[in-house]
């Protein structure tokens, strides 16, 4: 499997984007892909033949990957069927801009595979555009300046948000500490994260230390009840049950079964 990442973004883009990333494998293989929640906002292409059409299911609802879709703030996993050919090109967003771009809300894709082409008609072409480049380079190049045209104005407080979403929470937060460190009152703070994130205050915070706990398995080489009190879990059994609720899946099926890449896990079928 061939993956590429870039993370210089032109001066203007970065409140807006985070880093480009693309998947090309073509090994033949069929593959059961499990994506477990991982608290990014992406926009995704999917480049590969359409006559390969690739099967989803979110919860309990079916789909087929759509051309280009924003993939959110889920908190159920994510399940494909991948044939021996993918080909996808993902921008890595910062949370704030996305409503503003396509005027969404966080509802509107979180635990879904929202159809961009049906929010933005351009999209159609830009996918066109993008699947004719033949470099990583050149497909970065043509959507940088689609978003040029496009460029939101993100506030102060909307980078304060974007830092917080995107950043690994590394302290125990209340909802009156974050309330305080983001300059937002208590009913201003829930109304803003269920807009990005279609989830509550204290839901996000739970989230983040989720998140926290996957990337510890993934960089450090910390026992599971270490990664519990570093999160600030109460006791190894909260930190399984919440890992569980998001991830469908305990904390040690997830650290046997992980691989190279954060929050995917890959069966080859045949």
């Amino acid at each position: 499997m061939e993956f590429q990442r870039e993370t210089a973004v032109h001066p203007a883009l970065r409140n807006i984007i985070r880093h480009f990333w693309q998947v090309n494998r073509h090994n033949g293989k069929l593959i059961k892909e499990k994506i477990i929640p991982k608290g990014s906002v992406e926009i995704i292409f999917n480049l590969h033949d359409d006559s390969n059409a690739i099967p989803g299911v979110i919860g309990d609802r079916h789909f087929t990957v759509p051309r280009c879709f924003i993939s959110g703030f889920n908190t159920v996993p994510i399940h494909l069927q991948l044939p021996g050919h993918q080909f996808f090109f993902g921008v890595y967003m910062n949370p704030t801009s996305l409503p503003k771009i396509f005027r969404i809300h966080g509802k509107d894709y979180a635990n879904q595979c929202a159809d961009l082409t049906l929010l933005d008609a351009s999209m159609h072409s830009l996918w066109h555009q993008l699947a004719e480049q033949k470099t990583f380079t050149e497909r970065i190049t043509v959507f940088t300046s689609w978003m040029m045209k496009r460029l939101p104005e993100i506030s102060k407080h909307e980078k304060m948000f974007d830092n917080f979403l995107t950043s690994s929470l590394d302290r125990s937060l209340s909802a009156d500490d974050l309330s305080k460190m983001l300059c937002y009152s208590p009913r201003h703070l829930s109304r803003k994260l269920y807009a990005l994130t279609a989830m509550n205050v204290e839901q996000t915070l739970v989230f983040k230390r989720y998140n926290r706990a996957i990337d510890l398995m993934h960089h450090s080489s910390l026992l599971l009840t270490e990664i519990a009190h570093s999160c600030d879990f109460s006791d190894q059994s909260h930190f399984t049950k919440t890992f569980k609720s998001f991830a469908g899946m305990k904390p040690t099926e997830y650290r046997a079964a992980k691989s190279h890449v954060s929050g995917h896990i890959f069966d080859v079928v045949r």
